[in-house]
């Protein structure tokens, strides 16, 4: 049985892996396993919202996540917890992390209303990111106001994430800030949905993941962890630099339409416990930022 390390330097900003050549049943039962493991964890990025908002509303805080279900610990006990402050002093430019590749393209989607968020769930194919050649699928998007993650112990006004998965399972998330000022594209086709949500999900047509607009080449990435019970560790985290905007009236209609108490619906920053924390800038690296 032969062993391929897939590992790469400590820079690498993927967990390592080593992959194990098998034959016959063995290679088979592994194809099985590996394709349950993704139905599992696509099931729990689709599903685990339904359990926050019955049981992260119980009058316990985050701060108490790690307590209310054993499933949970790694909310209490974790040490690639995520959000985190953005510090300069903590991030280190790296430019051979190479410019974010996008792919996304028009496809059927719903809102939803979470409880604790409002939600756009894709249900064709909207297309996928490339980060270190591992494609992730775009699955969905969500809106935490305020925002979860500073910049310099700065806190904006809201934070969209748009979360994806591997073939393999992997959790990539892309998050970027607003601030108030302009309206933003994105939630301007979608607030008349936004506002009338209830507990049914609102078909929304062909929805094009292309409006959301990132505004700069610039990011941070981190490897940290979902920021809703349970937790879940090893997510690939990817925050656009620039603050770009939103409107007043977009941030009220999202914070209106959640349920009473998840209207600041952000999770407290977590330590950083040593982390990486790298910071893509193409003008370091003879491009245009």
């Amino acid at each position: 049985m032969a062993t391929t390390d897939t590992c790469s330097s400590a820079m690498s900003l993927i967990p390592c892996v080593r992959l194990v050549s098998v034959t016959g049943a063995k290679h088979r039962e592994m194809g099985i396993l590996r394709s349950s493991f993704v139905f599992f964890a696509l099931g729990l990025l689709l599903t685990l919202s339904s359990a926050s908002e019955s049981e992260v509303g119980t009058g316990k805080g985050p701060k108490e996540w790690g307590q209310i279900d054993p499933r949970w610990q790694a909310c209490g006990m974790g040490k690639l917890q995520s959000p985190i402050d953005l510090l300069n002093e903590r991030v280190q430019v790296f430019p051979n992390l190479g410019k974010l590749k996008r792919d996304y393209k028009p496809a059927p989607a719903i809102v939803r209303n979470r409880g604790h968020d409002i939600t756009v769930m894709w249900k064709g194919d909207a297309g996928k990111i490339n980060i270190n050649g591992t494609y992730y699928k775009l699955l969905q998007c969500h809106w935490h106001s305020p925002s979860e993650h500073t910049f310099n112990g700065s806190r904006y006004d809201l934070e969209l994430h748009m979360v994806h998965l591997s073939s393999h399972g992997e959790i990539a998330v892309i998050g970027i800030v607003y601030k108030y000022g302009r309206p933003d594209p994105f939630l301007t086709k979608l607030l008349e949905h936004i506002t009338v949500v209830g507990k049914e999900d609102t078909d929304l047509g062909v929805i094009n993941p292309g409006i959301i607009k990132f505004g700069s080449r610039k990011y941070f990435r981190y490897i940290g962890s979902l920021t809703v019970p349970p937790c879940t560790e090893g997510v690939v985290w990817t925050i656009v630099r620039k603050v770009r905007t939103v409107s007043r009236k977009q941030v009220e209609a999202l914070r209106e339409a959640v349920h009473d108490g998840y209207e600041a619906n952000a999770r407290p920053t977590q330590q950083l416990d040593g982390r990486a924390v790298w910071l893509y800038t193409p003008g370091d690296n003879g491009g245009a930022a």
